[in-house]
């Protein structure tokens, strides 16, 4: 039975026996029985990790350490709420806060702690404990961006929509750029995927148009 810690694009962990190309944490989730309680972080330092780093071999829930999230790809992840490490991706770690920076207009790179506090603001309701949302028109919205579509969460890529799916995306869908969307990824992160920043996307993005 798989364990609960695959991540959808609203945040929410799930059990699916899928992986995906990233894995990441937020603290340690999990109990005796390798089962979540009722928390969803243990911080505000959310990163999403590669799969494989320097051979070594993890135990995705060793007891009161981490509990280890598996995304379909980076895309997932940042709509989750989620920035690259700064230590098994440290290159993308450094583009990601230099886009961060050309997005925001800041006159230096931000520190991880300054991005993690922004993004956990953007990303959970206090109150609920809930993704947050906004709106926005599809042209405005920058490939890499996750939005909720027709009851489905969709991939922003080349002036198409693709259907988020545990198994990878559906074919692209051409929308108009005045359709409003509910955009899932934080406007932070929006940001710095206008100002640059390119993600891993899973395979299946790259698809024929309908």
């Amino acid at each position: 039975m798989p364990l609960q810690n695959r991540v959808l694009p609203s945040g929410e962990i799930v059990a699916d026996p899928g992986r995906g190309l990233l894995t990441g944490n937020r603290g340690c989730l999990h109990g005796h029985g390798r089962s979540l309680g009722v928390s969803r972080w243990r911080s505000k330092l959310w990163i999403c990790c590669v799969l494989a780093w320097k051979d070594v071999r993890r135990d995705p829930m060793p007891p009161g350490r981490w509990t280890a999230l598996f995304f379909l790809d980076e895309a997932t992840a940042l709509a989750a709420g989620h920035r690259p490490c700064g230590c098994c991706r440290r290159a993308d770690y450094r583009a990601f806060a230099e886009a961060w920076r050309r997005g925001q207009g800041l006159t230096r790179r931000p520190l991880a702690i300054e991005m993690d506090a922004r993004l956990h603001e953007e990303r959970v309701d206090p109150r609920s404990r809930r993704q947050r949302t906004h709106a926005a028109s599809f042209g405005d919205l920058p490939d890499g961006v996750m939005v909720h579509h027709g009851g489905t969460p969709s991939l922003v890529a080349c002036g198409c929509i693709h259907a988020w799916t545990f198994a990878g995306y559906g074919p692209p869908v051409r929308v108009s750029p005045d359709l409003p969307m509910v955009v899932l990824t934080p406007p932070a992160t929006v940001a710095t995927l206008a100002a640059g920043y390119r993600p891993i996307l899973h395979p299946s993005a790259a698809g024929d148009e309908r």
